[in-house]
């Protein structure tokens, strides 16, 4: 059975809400593994058929811990997993884009294929208090989440990707 990885970071439970949501559409697809990017490592992503990375944006890059996840894992992996699928989601006070754009980088250096449009949810976060709140991630977000989760699991599971 094909597992999907789904790596996340999050500090005020925005970005985990959006993997955690995704993830539960996805186990009805196919074996799938979330799991926070404090955790996750090169064997994570070697045993994985697919990927999706879920992380915040701050101060106009991907989260720290999610950059050392990849730090820690870039080469330890690469030339082993290409061609293999990939999505990504953002949670974002503003924009995200640059978020995204630095994943994808990564994600290009690993060969990967993105297989679904990226999500940015942004939450207008711009003050340090709602900055640093914890974050409720509205149902029609997290709907969009799981419309993620359940196709690139699907893709995964029949052999699509």
């Amino acid at each position: 059975m094909a597992e999907l990885l789904i790596v996340y970071h999050s500090k005020t439970g925005g970005s985990r809400q959006m993997a955690e949501a995704a993830a539960d559409a996805a186990r009805n697809e196919t074996f799938t593994t979330l799991i926070s990017a404090a955790e996750a490592g090169p064997d994570d992503l070697l045993r994985a058929d697919g990927y999706l990375f879920c992380a915040p944006e701050n101060l106009a890059a991907i989260a720290g811990i999610m950059k050392d996840f990849f730090d820690r894992s870039y080469y330890a992996v690469l030339g082993r997993i290409e061609g293999r699928p990939y999505a990504q989601m953002v949670c974002a006070g503003s924009d995200g884009e640059n978020a995204l754009r630095q994943t994808a980088r990564i994600a290009t250096g690993w060969r990967l294929k993105q297989v679904q449009e990226p999500l940015i949810v942004c939450t207008h976060a711009q003050t340090p208090e709602a900055i640093l709140a914890d974050k409720t991630i509205p149902q029609k977000d997290l709907e969009k989440c799981r419309e993620i989760g359940a196709a690139l699991a699907a893709g995964l599971a029949m052999g699509v990707f």
